[in-house]
């Protein structure tokens, strides 16, 4: 974490840090947990049910992340663990990478800035590297809280048309200001789309929500992007469905098996891949950092975490 968050952490309790910044081995990490009161992990920490029985002594699981896939709640609930997370704070920083890699697809930018790249370019032409204008396009946001909302406000000001999909419908008022079409089922949103934009949690009942079947659905000049969990997204047919053009392009921000890679996505040229950066900035992280701090302080007085967690089905 952030120099200034370590240190406030150890101004308060006797912290035992990851001193290597590498992700912990399963006997590593249940080594480290055997004796501790609360756990603050990242994403990249598998937190099941062997490692949460491991530490005898365990009472907060304060996740450093605003997902909290990567922790076993059932178990947690169990042994009435508190769980929390960091939610809100990376809302604006994923909105801006989910919009970036929007433009870069549609203006076709990749495939632009290799020209240069490859030494092939040869001056400008009137149907060089031609792209999609994202004016009038209609955008599909499946999963519409915190982030589905801030990226519909960055796309409106770009002339996009919002639809979204949820489990439950948004109050009208909400619907009202993002003028935003509710779409009840899946697959008719899929195949009416121009871009697809993923913001559901991962949960048992997510994965592979975009099935092999489903991607298929999609329109030829739809692009998709994924910002949310790699598991949502069937990333090999995803792949195959790049390779041949049956759909016009992908931005993805995360993968099926982080931090793996489908080798097929580096074939396609229609693709955008990012190392799960979308809320990489210093000032979000010092955000989640402070966060977990609230968190932990206000379970250590005894009162309920804001951020708490507990166990529900979403989409």
């Amino acid at each position: 974490m952030p120099d200034s968050i370590e240190k406030k952490l150890s101004s308060k309790y006797e912290v035992i840090f990851n001193k290597s910044d590498k992700v912990l081995t399963y006997n590593e990490l249940k080594k480290k947990i055997s004796n501790i009161d609360i756990l603050v992990p990242c994403i990249s920490d598998t937190i099941d049910a062997s490692i949460i029985k491991s530490a005898r002594k365990l009472k907060m699981i304060a996740n450093y992340a605003n997902g909290v896939d990567n922790i076993d709640l059932v178990t947690a609930e169990e042994k009435d663990i508190v769980v929390t997370n960091t939610p809100e704070v990376l809302t604006n920083d994923t909105a801006d990478i989910v919009i970036s890699l929007i433009l870069m697809l549609c203006r076709s930018i990749p495939k632009a800035q290799q020209l240069l790249s490859d030494g092939t370019w040869s001056g400008w032409g009137p149907n060089k590297t031609l792209g999609q204008s994202i004016n009038g396009k209609k955008l599909g946001i499946i999963g519409m809280g915190r982030i589905g909302q801030a990226v519909s406000s960055r796309a409106i000001e770009l002339g996009v048309n919002i639809n979204y999909h949820n489990r439950k419908r948004l109050p009208k008022s909400i619907e009202k200001k993002f003028k935003a079409k509710f779409w009840p089922n899946l697959n008719e949103l899929l195949m009416n789309m121009d871009i697809i934009s993923i913001h559901c949690p991962y949960t048992p009942e997510t994965f592979h929500l975009l099935s092999k079947r489903r991607l298929k659905l999609l329109k030829k000049t739809s692009i998709l992007i994924n910002t949310s969990r790699g598991e949502i997204v069937d990333e090999n047919a995803l792949a195959s469905l790049l390779l041949s053009k049956k759909i016009f392009g992908a931005g993805l921000d995360v993968f099926e098996n982080e931090p793996q890679v489908s080798p097929k996505l580096f074939e396609a040229e229609n693709v955008v891949l990012l190392p799960h950066i979308s809320s990489s900035t210093s000032q979000s992280r010092v955000a989640m950092g402070n966060r977990v701090l609230k968190n932990i302080e206000l379970f250590l007085a005894g009162k309920k975490p804001k951020d708490i967690v507990k166990l529900r089905s979403k989409i």
